[in-house]
């Protein structure tokens, strides 16, 4: 099942969603997959998703904010020749009510934990003069989204980082790659979606808007008809090029985004988004 050419690829993030197929289908195209996620407990579903696959997936324990855990993990893995980092959360909240520890948080899972690990793979990568680093963004890494002030600042971070990083590492034959995925159930209304504190005040000023917040959510978990294979077929695309893009858009609504939205004028955007606001207080 394996071909030894195609290497190591660690995958963060591994107990759902992104993470889950994209460690089974690199598996399946051919590299050896570690795959990591914070609690062992919720293994289960990529068990048995390894298990239907035909597939072995050496799974480990990681949680991306512990340097320490980080520096330990690479170093007994051997060389690693693609890094996908995915994992991460979502804070959802109004930007006035989100706290400095509730923000440090969002960055540290979303931005510093993928800073660390890179660093970590890099120096292994320059020395052989090749490598991945694949990092898992989101289209709210381009444009903001209200009560997403948290979300959009780290994927913001990790967009900016990645497209630097990405110009310091070409000489050395070293691609650094963005995943930029649109409104997937599993990235903006999944499990790891969280709010902040203050989203159970109900009598405070944006109580109505934290109301909204949660039916979206909940109307995109239903609606949304995204397939998170779709960005784990764009993992494996980027892993497999011999000089992948810089960023790679995944999903109807990301791409239209990105070719509609920076046409717009920023006040008709905000018009819209007034307009769009009435009319869902006048519906109830």
């Amino acid at each position: 099942m394996m071909n030894p050419a195609r290497g190591t690829a660690l995958v963060t993030g591994c107990s759902s969603g992104f993470g889950l197929r994209t460690a089974v289908s690199l598996a399946l195209t051919g590299f050896r997959v570690v795959a990591t996620m914070r609690d062992l407990s919720r293994r289960n579903e990529l068990d048995v998703a390894a298990d239907s696959a035909g597939i072995v997936l050496d799974i480990r324990q990681l949680d991306v904010t512990d340097s320490a855990a980080a520096s330990d993990l690479i170093a007994g893995t051997g060389a690693i020749d693609v890094l996908v980092n995915n994992a991460g959360t979502v804070l959802a909240g109004i930007a006035e009510d989100i706290s400095a520890d509730e923000l440090r948080g969002q960055l540290e899972s979303n931005f510093l934990g993928a800073v660390n690990l890179a660093n970590l793979v890099i120096p292994g990568m320059r020395e052989r003069r090749a490598g991945r680093i694949i990092n898992i963004s989101s289209i709210l890494g381009r444009f903001g989204s209200p009560g997403l002030a948290a979300y959009s600042a780290s994927k913001w971070a990790l967009e900016g980082w990645s497209e630097s990083l990405r110009y310091d590492l070409l000489p050395y034959g070293v691609f650094v790659c963005l995943v930029e995925p649109g409104l997937f159930p599993t990235n903006i209304a999944g499990r790891n979606r969280h709010t902040v504190k203050h989203a159970d005040d109900t009598t405070g000023p944006y109580a109505e808007a934290y109301r909204r917040m949660a039916r979206r959510a909940k109307i995109q978990m239903e609606r949304s008809r995204s397939d998170s294979r779709h960005v784990a077929d764009a993992v494996c695309r980027l892993a497999l090029m011999s000089r992948p893009p810089l960023r790679t858009p995944v999903g109807i609504d990301a791409k239209l985004a990105l070719r509609v939205l920076p046409l717009v004028p920023q006040s008709l955007l905000e018009c819209l988004r007034l307009y769009l606001l009435r009319r869902r207080r006048a519906g109830g």
